[in-house]
């Protein structure tokens, strides 16, 4: 029961991060939200390892995190180089 809550929450949460990334006036608005998708999908998979005694899950969250830090930071200065050859 309370694995199906958890659950509902974290869509309600993705449902919210996807109306900021399809209204974000910025692209850093848009960035800021695909992040949190990726971060709350990665809780998803701990409580899904949780719920049904599997720690390993939490390993490929941790993973599913790391990546999705590295993604956010690639593309981060990826605008930022963008920038600077815009305006430079």
């Amino acid at each position: 029961m309370i694995f199906f809550a958890a659950l509902s929450v974290l869509a309600i949460a993705i449902i919210l991060c996807i109306i900021r990334a399809v209204k974000g006036p910025t692209p850093f608005d848009r960035i800021l939200s695909i992040s949190s998708i990726g971060t709350i999908i990665a809780l998803g998979i701990a409580i899904h390892g949780f719920a049904f005694q599997r720690p390993e899950f939490v390993d490929i969250s941790l993973m599913y995190v790391l990546l999705n830090f590295l993604g956010t930071i690639a593309i981060l200065r990826f605008y930022k180089i963008k920038g600077k050859k815009i305006n430079g």
